[in-house]
């Protein structure tokens, strides 16, 4: 008799979350628009949760610990990483726009870089920078330029890659993360 009873309770809650997740997003008495989620989100929404590591930086050479937790917001409309690098808290955020992600990074450098998605997979998130949102120059201001993150099998590790310029020059930086 137990052995039927945790099966119908399990097949109870996943419905129960099914029908939770179909049902409208309601904030006091106002119902949300509908919202679909573009591919590069959801790849986005894999990385959901705190990850930790070292992350290597090209320009001078420097390693140094890391931390990045994703955390969705807004309904699930909208996804928010706080970024920790050698004790420096800065933001990104993204969100889909015309069904297109654009995400949106608040940096220790005194920019905010605006990046569009050059390829989402299973495996490999990357952005570049979009220049048609930004009035960033690479000549002239100090920002990070493109960002890439590939999963490690499993889904427990990563690493991730971004480049920034910094006073004329280029930085490469490599973190490898595990999800805590």
């Amino acid at each position: 008799m137990k052995n039927l009873i945790v099966p119908a309770l399990i097949a109870s809650f996943t419905t129960q979350l099914l029908l939770a997740a179909d049902e409208p997003l309601i904030i006091g008495d106002v119902e949300m628009p509908e919202f679909e989620s573009s591919v590069a989100f959801e790849q986005i929404k894999k990385k959901l949760g705190r990850w930790e590591g070292r992350l290597s930086q090209s320009l001078t050479g420097a390693e140094y610990d890391v931390s990045y937790e994703w955390k969705l917001i807004s309904g699930g409309r909208t996804i928010v990483e706080t970024v920790v690098e050698d004790g420096v808290e800065m933001m990104t955020t993204y969100a889909d726009e015309e069904g297109e992600l654009v995400v949106k990074h608040y940096c220790a450098l005194g920019t905010e870089p605006v990046f569009k998605v050059v390829e989402a997979s299973d495996d490999v998130v990357e952005l570049a920078f979009d220049g048609s949102r930004s009035n960033l120059m690479r000549e002239t201001h100090d920002f990070v330029n493109s960002m890439k993150w590939t999963m490690g099998v499993g889904g427990n590790s990563m690493v991730y890659e971004y480049d920034a310029n910094i006073d004329g020059e280029l930085s490469t930086n490599r973190a490898e993360l595990s999800k805590q």
